[in-house]
């Protein structure tokens, strides 16, 4: 865990962000869980083990690693932020009825647009909602 943290700060480092313990400790959560994570659930996970962590450091630090290009925002929520570590374009899908959110592959290149043409795309998201197939089954057997 010691070489991830290090490795952690060396990113930071490398985008001007001086890495101060908790902003480690978030950076590592955020490669380690890979689950989409609110800050809320951030917080839930980390402030036992860092008793003076706020929400507000959560929100402020995430919003420092989008900026810097670390973490992508994922809105799917109306009520919550969700955080993206992987960079590479893809697509989300969450499943309506258990909430997990997860990654697929897209080509978003090869995707047609049409009526935008005089448009300039600053972020490009898609995002499909339904069921996933652990909920599908529990629906399908009861």
């Amino acid at each position: 865990m010691e070489d991830h943290l290090t490795t952690y700060s060396e990113q930071l480092n490398c985008k001007g962000i001086r890495p101060s313990y908790q902003r480690v400790r978030i950076l590592a959560y955020l490669h380690q869980a890979q689950v989409h994570p609110t800050v809320e659930d951030i917080f839930t996970a980390l402030s036992p083990e860092i008793p003076t962590l706020s929400k507000a450091t959560v929100y402020n630090t995430l919003h420092t690693f989008v900026e810097a290009g670390l973490v992508r925002d994922v809105n799917i929520d109306i009520d919550a932020q969700h955080y993206d570590i992987i960079l590479e374009d893809h697509g989300h899908f969450k499943c309506s009825s258990c909430g997990k959110i997860y990654n697929f592959h897209l080509d978003l290149d090869q995707l047609t647009i049409d009526g935008l043409k005089e448009f300039k795309i600053h972020k490009k998201d898609v995002y499909f909602s339904g069921l996933c197939p652990d909920c599908q089954s529990k629906t399908n057997s009861t």
